[in-house]
């Protein structure tokens, strides 16, 4: 493995530049002595390499110096073209560089590889969106993708769900993140009230970023232009993080209630352990007493009477009640269809 770390370091330090010893122990997970032997071993080898020492000191190539690497594993060119998905790229207006790029990787690619990476291309298919869901509008995508790159202010009137509904924003974006095919932008607001999308670019106050950084639909973008403006994004902010505590805090949110219930066998059957909020003990007459957590006694009102007769609802009693009188009124509905002719 030795070789193919050498080559990791190469690469780390042809697409980086200068990085210490201990970046490289950490990106290649192993200790800083074995970098240090590595480096050493490249020396050897007679790799323009050289290290300064100091605090902000570390190893670098020679200037101008670039490897010409294109030893690809097998597994290594089929995940290239399995990563490139169409649909996001085409929004993003990157269709057709995308399509260049994977024309010119496969060219450059051995015969045996190239039929590899042709075999993945045909038998695997990358759909990001569900189902039930209509493809989200995002015109004003492709602008804000630029002002992500190039670090521009935008100011947008922006559609929330709650009121006032349509509202002006003035935004720091840092960075996109596509989720379920829905497309978000993560973004600092700052306080200028009034500067809407109408407003001329690089008019305005400047103030300080006020809030941030906070999550938007790209889709619920109702106008939108870009400041001759640039920022500076935080330097500790980290986009793959961030959205992974928005989402937790989203789940945390979102089921802030519980229901104690009785379960059918063929319902209790295809509970997941993630679905059940407390103890689940199975009863004498086959069936399951579960608490679930709720979003709201709307949703669980709706997502229970979804499982008819297969399940009952021990509390909260607000919701066993309401359930009681919505299926009293069914009842009383069809009680003709109950009626022998």
């Amino acid at each position: 493995m030795k070789s193919s770390r050498l080559l990791s370091i190469l690469l780390l330090l042809q697409t980086r530049g200068r990085m210490t010893a201990a970046q490289l122990a950490e990106e290649l997970e192993v200790s800083v002595r074995t970098v240090y032997r590595d480096i050493e071993a490249l020396h050897l080898a007679g790799v323009p390499l050289y290290g300064d020492a100091g605090h902000s000191g570390g190893y670098q190539l020679l200037a101008g110096y670039r490897t010409r690497l294109t030893g690809l594993s097998a597994g290594e060119a089929e995940a290239l073209f399995l990563s490139g998905i169409p649909g996001p790229a085409a929004e993003l207006g990157l269709g057709s560089v995308l399509a260049a790029a994977q024309l010119k990787l496969r060219a450059a690619l051995p015969a045996e590889l190239r039929a590899q990476a042709d075999r993945m291309s045909s038998r695997f298919h990358l759909d990001a969106p569900g189902w039930y869901a209509p493809d989200d509008e995002v015109p004003y995508l492709p602008q804000v993708a630029d002002a992500v790159w190039h670090s521009r202010v935008l100011d947008i009137r922006y559609r929330r769900w709650k009121e006032p509904t349509d509202v002006d924003r003035c935004l720091e974006p840092y960075g996109l993140v596509l989720k379920a095919g829905r497309w978000y932008v993560i973004a600092g607001a700052r306080a200028e009230a009034g500067a809407g999308a109408g407003a001329e670019a690089g008019s305005g106050p400047r103030g300080p970023r006020d809030v941030g950084p906070r999550t938007y639909r790209i889709d619920q973008i109702l106008d939108l232009a870009v400041r001759d403006e640039k920022f500076e994004p935080p330097h500790d902010f980290d986009l793959a993080g961030h959205w992974q505590r928005h989402q937790a805090d989203f789940h945390a949110r979102l089921h802030r209630g519980q229901a104690v219930v009785r379960l059918a066998p063929r319902v209790a059957s295809r509970l997941s352990e993630a679905a059940v909020a407390g103890t689940v003990a199975f009863e004498p007459d086959g069936w399951t007493r579960a608490v679930l957590p709720i979003e709201s006694l709307d949703r669980a009102h709706g997502e229970f009477l979804a499982l008819g007769a297969d399940i009952e609802v021990i509390g909260p009693p607000e919701l066993r009640a309401r359930l009681a009188e919505t299926t009293r009124v069914l009842a009383a509905r069809y009680a003709s269809a109950l009626t022998p002719a």
